[in-house]
């Protein structure tokens, strides 16, 4: 560590807590004076951010309910400053799935991957989710998300971000890249990769992440990023789009991974940034990868990439790659989309879940098989509650919903999902989420589940009911205390009795299902949800 080295001694007491060989390092690459500019960034308080869910609300109707001042961030249009002493987690839009707190730096890689409505996404290395709601803004319920990591403790903040965003077109995997692969070989037009790295863009942010600099070492890093990219080539459609960022300095984990994925893969090219202002380009002189010298109009490509810099933005530091296949897309993704929707939705599925995997059927000669009237039995009886769940989702919507939400239903667990894909794309993956979650049947009576309500508009709903922020409502339903709520408050469709489940909105945007009855609202908010 860096406390006892004179050279840094007229920094701040943050930079001096700062690995050595990492100091060394920077000003080596930066030349002293821009060192010194760098060095400074530390005196700096870290930016927060938000950025709004357009999912939901525009971000004109946003300005004129937040409840925070806002100030634009450059290269996210939807994207703003915020004070982080304001704790923007502590207020019942972020729990209606308004917005999310994100690093601004961090809004960059999905800006510049151009997402638009109709594509198929893939967020390799998603968790906890921050650019995968970014994704799911962008697609605006067309196309679909695909978002995984490959940690299962990692997946379940990234299923509850999915969950929470209300966000119905993806799919959630606990799987490796080499998996995702076999069962969608150049299928996705657009990927994304936030790849694992050494960290250190974000040491002002987290200064546990320089404590452990050495342990994630840039060696390390390195070989995870390379595989990654290679299976990624394998994963992408022709003509399809890789965004590569990093949130580190290090040339190894930037510029060289670049060059070697240009040079292993000829088809592909750098699709030079549009640079924002502050915006810095890569470094081909910084390269070094031992062909680079014999290569140099691939390493030439690598000034085309970007670099965030904490001296010259409001943000951490970040490193941008746009790669493009230069092939041409295929009418054969087409078919499979035709495929896809051709398959009969309302039949039930069974996926292999995370930590939970399928049995292998009985070999011949080992263990016994039972006999061919009980198998029919199971079978006739699986059949019946996969019907019992899928007959109870059709009606809860049917006299809840204006209107049945599009998909593939799909059962999982024992709950239904709507799913963005066929059943038969799934099989054999660890699936954390198959879709939009919908619900499960106790006793007979469909529950809806909370994802449900998260994401519905609040004019889908045939009962609902806003609460007051300004009168405490909406943060005591947050706390899942039972409210007195008059009948006239429940808006509903015409002819329907206020009895019965309500979708709770604030300020017109879902919060969850209550259940009403006799001028009271019986609380549906997750316990593991609430406001504490």
């Amino acid at each position: 560590m860096a406390q006892n080295n004179q050279k840094w001694m007229g920094c701040d007491a943050m930079a001096l807590q700062l690995p050595l060989e990492f100091l060394n390092r920077m000003n080596a690459l930066l030349g002293e004076e821009e060192f010194q500019r760098f060095m400074s960034s530390y005196d700096k308080p870290r930016f927060a951010g938000i950025r709004v869910n357009t999912l939901k609300i525009s971000v004109d109707d946003f300005r004129k309910l937040s409840p925070f001042e806002l100030r634009s961030i450059p290269w996210c249009e939807s994207g703003f400053y915020v004070d982080e002493g304001l704790k923007p987690g502590k207020h019942p839009y972020y729990h209606a799935g308004l917005y999310y707190i994100q690093e601004p730096s961090a809004m960059a890689p999905v800006e510049v991957l151009d997402i638009q409505p109709g594509d198929r996404v893939l967020d390799l290395c998603a968790a906890p989710g921050g650019k995968s709601t970014q994704i799911a803004a962008k697609l605006q319920g067309e196309g679909v998300l695909v978002t995984n990591d490959i940690s299962a403790d990692r997946t379940k903040a990234l299923a509850k971000n999915i969950e929470l965003y209300g966000i119905r077109n993806a799919v959630v995997l606990n799987e490796t890249p080499e998996a995702i692969a076999r069962s969608f070989p150049h299928y996705f037009n657009k990927i994304l990769i936030d790849a694992p790295c050494s960290g250190e863009g974000m040491f002002r942010k987290d200064e546990d992440m320089a404590r452990q600099w050495e342990r994630h070492s840039v060696q390390k890093c390195t070989i995870m990023q390379q595989d990654i990219l290679r299976v990624a080539a394998q994963l992408l459609a022709p003509g399809g789009m890789i965004v590569y960022s990093t949130c580190t300095f290090s040339p190894e984990e930037n510029e060289d991974r670049i060059f070697e994925f240009l040079l292993e893969n000829p088809d592909f090219e750098v699709v030079p940034l549009k640079l924002k202002p502050g915006f810095q380009p890569g470094h081909p002189d910084w390269l070094t990868h031992p062909l680079a010298a014999s290569n140099p109009e691939l390493g030439d490509q690598t000034a085309g990439c970007g670099r965030l810099w904490p001296h010259r933005i409001d943000g951490e530091g970040h490193f941008l790659a746009v790669l493009r296949h230069q092939g041409r897309h295929l009418i054969a993704e087409e078919m499979f989309l035709k495929q896809s929707e051709a398959a009969e939705p309302l039949r039930g599925s069974s996926f292999k879940q995370a930590k939970e995997p399928l049995k292998e059927a009985p070999r011949k000669g080992k263990g016994k098989e039972k006999p061919r009237h009980q198998r029919h039995s199971k079978s006739h009886s699986q059949d019946e509650h996969e019907q019992e769940l899928l007959n109870g989702w059709m009606d809860f919507a049917a006299n809840h919903l204006l209107e049945a939400p599009q998909g593939h239903a799909v059962l999982f667990g024992g709950h239904v999902y709507i799913s963005p894909l066929p059943k038969d794309k799934l099989k054999g993956l660890k699936v954390v989420r198959p879709g939009w979650y919908v619900g499960t049947v106790h006793h007979g009576r469909f529950h809806p589940g909370h994802p449900l309500a998260l994401g519905l508009r609040g004019d889908e709903a045939k009962r609902r009911a806003d609460l007051s922020i300004e009168q405490g409502e909406a943060v005591r339903y947050l706390k899942g205390e039972t409210l007195e709520l008059s009948e006239a408050r429940v808006v509903r469709s015409p002819g329907l009795l206020p009895k019965g489940y309500v979708l709770i909105t604030v300020s017109g945007y879902p919060l969850g299902w209550g259940k009403w009855q006799d001028g009271m609202i019986k609380n549906e908010y997750p316990a593991g949800w609430r406001w504490t």
